[in-house]
């Protein structure tokens, strides 16, 4: 699967979220250090990157979820982000997905001709508790992007969007529980909470997994194995989808990209049929390894 890029690595600790960061503990099984912050060596043009037959690897139409270890518009990768943005205006044809808990440094981050947005990057805030939810949304609103939404993971507090969903600019929310040392329970009502008011205004809503603790009825479960997560979340009958997310995607000279040549994303009939995932993710890429 070709749906994420991380051109640099590390990351400093911000907020309650990330008080018990995956990337962070993923970093220490490895004997290394989570705030050490780098530029990835291999991976800074993956998204330009060929087969041998000269054709991107990254399919026209796919989505690329980027700095997945660390946050696009930290301060200290500022050095390098040019870059990373004039990749991105090179493949207008690739769905682009940022996600950041410092979107009050965003607008001085963007580039040169970003006028009122690109229309393939799809711009989201982490929103794990009321406070960061009442703190972020504000300033996402007022950000000039042409798609937004919301991440509710670690979701370690209730969150209620009633007042930020009637806006409409909120295209979708994904919701998941936290993982690893120290996790914090998610609970049942919370994630049925936002389910709900992601209904009433037909914005898409992926649970995407429980987290290791799940609370639901007044009891605790405990479920460390992720792909079971996945697959109680899928069952919970919580994930909607709604109103279709349409981005204009272009190829090098800026024509439009007819929908035939577009990526089609394919599931694999068992290990995708259950997945919390399966809403808002690139499909299988039939590697093969879960055979």
């Amino acid at each position: 699967m070709h749906d994420i890029w991380n051109p640099w690595h590390g990351c400093r600790k911000c907020s309650e979220g990330c008080e018990n960061c995956y990337m962070y503990f993923l970093d220490r099984m490895r004997d290394q250090d989570g705030s050490r912050i780098y530029r990835t060596k291999g991976g800074f043009r993956y998204p330009l990157s060929k087969d041998r037959q000269g054709r991107y690897k990254v399919k026209s139409g796919e989505m690329i979820r980027v700095c997945m270890t660390s946050d696009f518009f930290l301060e200290e990768a500022d050095a390098w982000r040019d870059e990373a943005w004039a990749v991105m205006r090179r493949r207008r044809d690739v769905k682009f997905f940022l996600l950041t808990k410092r979107p009050e440094r965003v607008a001085s981050c963007l580039p040169y001709d970003w006028g009122e947005g690109w229309d393939h990057i799809f711009f989201n805030v982490t929103c794990e508790n009321q406070r960061r939810a009442d703190e972020r949304i504000p300033i996402l609103f007022e950000l000039p992007f042409r798609h937004k939404g919301i991440m509710t993971a670690p979701l370690v507090g209730p969150v209620d969007l009633e007042k930020y969903l009637p806006e409409g600019q909120i295209e979708q929310v994904l919701c998941g529980g936290e993982n690893y040392d120290g996790s914090r329970p998610c609970r049942y009502e919370w994630v049925k909470l936002l389910s709900d008011q992601c209904r009433a205004y037909d914005v898409t809503f992926d649970f995407i997994e429980t987290g290791t603790y799940f609370v639901k009825d007044g009891k605790t479960y405990r479920i460390p194995d992720k792909r079971t997560q996945s697959v109680q979340a899928y069952r919970s009958g919580l994930s909607f989808q709604g109103r279709e997310i349409r981005f204009h995607l272009t190829d090098e000279w800026g024509y439009d990209i007819p929908e035939k040549n577009l990526y089609v994303p394919r599931y694999h009939p068992v290990t995708c049929r259950e997945c919390g995932s399966r809403l808002t993710c690139n499909g299988c890429s039939e590697c093969g390894k879960c055979s």
